[in-house]
C-alpha cells in the first residue's frame, strides 16, 4: 500500500497561525491557488481511495483533485479539537492566562481532546482501519498535527519533536507500507 498524505492548503489569514482544531474555516485565495497547483502534480496518479477530513479546508483542498475516486469525508482525520481555544493564536491564549512552560504542560492546559485521545485515534485510523481496506494507492487530506502525530508514532519521537517540525501548507508525505511496517518515500517535513 501507498499513502500519500496532503496538509491542506493555507486557510484565511485571521487563522493562520492559530489552533484552528475543528474550526470550519476556508482556505484563502492563496490556499486555492497552491491547491490548484499541488492536484497538477498528481494529475497522471491513480489513486484506488481518497480518504479526507470533513473540515472544510481539507474538502477545498481536495476540490482541486480532478481524477481521484469518491472520497470518504471522516472526522477521524479532523485535526486536535482545542476546545475554547479553538482559533486562537498563542499570544491571545497567553493573554488568557495560560503560560507555557512546556509542550506537554501547554496541550493538556489548552483542553478539548487530550493528547491520548488524539493519538488513539490517529493511531487506530493509520495502523489498525487502513490495513484492513486492502487499498493499493491512497490519497490523504487531512491536517498538520495528524500527519506530525503519525510522524511521531512512526519514527518513535515525542509529540514535542514531531509539532516542532515545519510542514507548511500543501506539504506532501509519502509512505510506502509493507506488512505493516511505514516507510518514508518522500517528506515536506
Amino acid at each position: 500500500m501507498t499513502i500519500t498524505l496532503i496538509r491542506h492548503c493555507e486557510v484565511d489569514e485571521n487563522y493562520i497561525g492559530c489552533y484552528n482544531g475543528h474550526i470550519d474555516i476556508s482556505l484563502s485565495k492563496n490556499g486555492h491557488k497552491q491547491a490548484e497547483e499541488l492536484a497538477k502534480q498528481f494529475l497522471n496518479e491513480e489513486f484506488d481511495s481518497v480518504y479526507c477530513s470533513d473540515l472544510k479546508r481539507a474538502r477545498e483542498t481536495l476540490n482541486h483533485f480532478k481524477k481521484t475516486p469518491k472520497p470518504t469525508f471522516t472526522d477521524k482525520l479532523r485535526e486536535k479539537y482545542w476546545g475554547k481555544y479553538e482559533g486562537k493564536s498563542f499570544d491571545k491564549i497567553s493573554e488568557n492566562g495560560i503560560v507555557y512552560e512546556n509542550f506537554e504542560q501547554f496541550i493538556d492546559a489548552l483542553g478539548g481532546e487530550t493528547k491520548e485521545e488524539f493519538i488513539r485515534r490517529v493511531k487506530h485510523f493509520f495502523l489498525e482501519y487502513l490495513p484492513k481496506t486492502n487499498t493499493k494507492n491512497l490519497l490523504i487530506v487531512t491536517h498538520s498535527g495528524v500527519i506530525k502525530t503519525l510522524d511521531s508514532i512512526l519514527n518513535n519521537l515525542t509529540l514535542e519533536e514531531a509539532f516542532f517540525k515545519k510542514l507548511p501548507y500543501g506539504s506532501v508525505v509519502k509512505y510506502e507500507v509493507i506488512n505493516s511496517k511505514y516507510r518514508l518515500i518522500k517528506s515536506s517535513i
